[in-house]
């Protein structure tokens, strides 16, 4: 009875958060409320009290559509919430906004909205619990927790999901428990109208274990479930039958999805529920009820924690060794001073980059990532490593697969669980398939490491179909991600370095497929995202702007120009951080005269070349021939840059 009363308050706090705000989505927590609290109840390993703690484990809300169903279980389970931020749902700088989002709102462990995402999230979370166990655990299990995602239909027709699960499939992350809320409908309408498979046959076939519960009310069943679950060698999926807007008036109807049920509406559910008629209502009974359960959840905590000191005093190492992990705080330079100039001939950035990654392997055990089936084009390989797979949780290469959508949501979970510092790689163009994951990372903070190789007309005769042109316009739009385009070995081990001191930031590896050489003046200014790489010998007059392969291309083409000045701008971002004194420095404001020379897009320029000035760039798509053949043909030559200096 006790259980039922709790359950039917979630419901109730939960509808009576979107109708105050007018907007929401209720039926989602009307039918998921019982697998939700039965979760949170009597299986998640958490401690409200230490809601950071790492051997708890994760619960994402990957149909985060159903928000309000997680704000009412985080203030019942004292996650410091309170009614009046419930009350607040969706209003501006509320603790409570529309969908989950980390680092806002304690207890959310991923920002999640975008369908598909959170499941797939939770695969990364799920991989590195192995990782770090394989690392760790000894005799005492000092990294033992599951990963739980609580999806809809939505979800599960996303291609991002079905990518993510193939990989946790492959991999056999065995702790990934998938709690799938099955009612049949999305805002159109019934299921069948687009979706009419067999899901549990899918991720049978993906390698899954698949479990199904009758009735999505009976506690019971649900808790049979996900023990069974846990106890599954392989990924688990289970199918709980539900009925969107369970007990309201319009129960299993799609307009429950998105909508307020309307103050009558609400008050006919209250009926159904028999809960008393006032809005937010919380009874004492509950209230008492949720103080036993969460002191029962910090009793497990506590031995928890006593096992943790056993392994602390046993191996002490390993431990300190594991605590470092966790430290976001430390600055420390991965590249030694030496190695900045240790290259010596003609190289593609994607080769330096290469090398950095391995000189900074050596520091880092915690670096681990890998390439959607390109490693070997864009250099991302742990030279000597092994791959990580279902036999061998050391490896410390990933092969994600041709899967880019999936490798940039699983690797943002492995920043999102800590103690890993994953990277991930493709070619420029297909960043495309990584956008909505690159945002997510922007989003939430998280200092993800993307290598994107073959990062102009210099990919050549793959064609236009291989060549991005507007792709470094893309990734420059998206806000709180640093893009960096290189022009050398220093450059890019530059770059290397503010990716793995970045806290909160995002960086994107913008390298080249085709050899560029050592620039005697590059500089480790590079890290201010702009500086003077050839400074005018006489009065300056003109400047060029160049970034990535296009530098030493300026720099031919005004060797014996005395009044102009090149400036190599490998980040826009990290430029327009600087002090205005250090921009008005680089880029006088009195000099109009300017060109910007890059193989893409001239979009975004124009606030650095002004009114007066050029872009010499590419603003239609590529063409197959080889990759000098290409640049010809575009103009990206020296004589063309020398030709439009002198014009300007």
């Amino acid at each position: 009875m006790k259980d039922s009363l709790n359950v039917n308050t979630i419901r109730m706090l939960s509808i009576d958060q979107v109708q105050k705000a007018n907007s929401g989505h209720p039926g989602l927590p009307l039918g998921a409320a019982p697998m939700a609290y039965e979760l949170f109840k009597d299986h998640l390993k958490i401690n409200p009290k230490d809601p950071n703690w790492h051997n708890r484990d994760r619960f994402i809300l990957s149909a985060g559509h159903g928000s309000a169903l997680l704000y009412s279980l985080l203030y019942l389970f004292g996650y410091g919430l309170s009614l009046e931020d419930l009350k607040n749902f969706r209003q501006i700088l509320s603790k409570t906004p529309g969908h989950p989002e980390y680092g806002h709102t304690v207890g959310v462990d991923a920002t999640t909205g975008p369908l598909g995402q959170g499941i797939s999230m939770a695969v990364g979370m799920a991989l590195a619990e192995e990782k770090l166990g394989a690392l760790y655990n000894k005799d005492i299990k000092l990294i033992d927790h599951y990963t739980y995602a609580l999806v809809g239909d939505g979800c599960l027709m996303e291609g991002i999901s079905n990518e993510a699960s193939s990989l946790a499939g492959t991999l056999n992350l065995k702790k990934l428990i998938v709690l799938y809320d099955s009612n049949n409908i999305t805002i159109e309408g019934s299921t069948d109208l687009a979706f009419a498979e067999d899901v549990l046959k899918r991720y049978d076939a993906l390698g899954w274990d698949t479990f199904e519960v009758m009735d999505g009310n009976n506690l019971e069943e649900i808790s049979k479930a996900i023990e069974d679950a846990k106890k599954s060698p392989n990924p688990a999926m289970i199918k709980v039958n539900t009925k969107i807007g369970y007990g309201s008036p319009m129960a299993g109807s799609e307009k429950t999805h998105g909508s307020p049920l309307g103050i009558e509406n609400i008050k006919k559910t209250r009926e159904f529920f028999n809960m008393k008629d006032e809005d937010f209502y919380v009874d004492e009974e509950v209230k008492d009820n949720f103080s036993q359960i969460i002191k029962n959840l910090q009793e497990k905590y506590q031995e928890d924690k006593k096992n943790e000191e056993k392994y602390k005093e046993k191996y002490p190492k390993l431990y300190k060794e594991y605590i470092e992990s966790l430290d976001k705080s430390k600055n420390i330079d991965y590249v030694d001073k030496d190695f900045y100039d240790s290259f010596d001939k003609d190289m593609a950035t994607r080769q330096t980059s290469g090398k950095a990654l391995n000189h900074i392997a050596k520091k880092c055990k915690y670096l681990f990532g890998g390439s959607a089936d390109l490693a070997g084009s864009n250099k991302s390989s742990l030279d000597g490593e092994e791959y990580f797979s279902k036999d061998n949780r050391l490896g410390r290469n990933i092969t994600f697969g041709v899967r880019e959508n999936a490798m940039g949501a699983i690797t943002n979970g492995m920043l999102l669980h800590g103690g890993l510092r994953p990277y991930n790689a493709t070619f420029l163009v297909f960043s495309d398939y990584m956008k909505p994951t690159i945002r997510l990372a922007s989003l939430m903070n998280i200092p993800n490491i993307y290598i994107f190789s073959h990062d102009s007309i210099g990919v050549g005769e793959d064609g236009p179909t291989h060549q991005p042109i507007e792709h470094l316009a893309m990734l420059r739009s998206i806000p709180n991600l640093i893009v960096f385009r290189p022009a050398d070995g220093r450059e890019t081990c530059v770059a290397w370095n503010l990716a793995m001191q970045s806290k909160n930031t995002p960086i994107a590896l913008i390298l080249t497929r085709q050899n560029l050489p050592q620039l005697e003046n590059s500089s480790l200014d590079a890290k201010k995202g702009a500086y003077i790489i050839k400074k005018e010998e006489e009065k300056l007059e003109k400047i060029i702007i160049a970034t990535g392969s296009e530098v030493h291309l300026a720099l031919e083409a005004t060797k014996d120009m005395k009044n102009v000045r090149v400036v190599s701008m490998p980040s826009m971002e990290l430029f327009e951080a600087q002090t205005a004194s250090y921009r008005e420095e680089i880029l006088p404001k009195e000099i109009k005269k300017r060109i910007s020379v890059e193989a893409s897009s001239s979009f975004g320029w124009q606030k650095f070349t002004g009114l007066e000035g050029k872009n010499i760039s590419i603003d239609t798509f590529g063409i197959s021939a080889p990759a000098k053949e290409v640049y010809k043909y575009f103009g990206m030559t020296v004589e063309n840059i020398k030709k439009a200096v002198e014009e300007l």
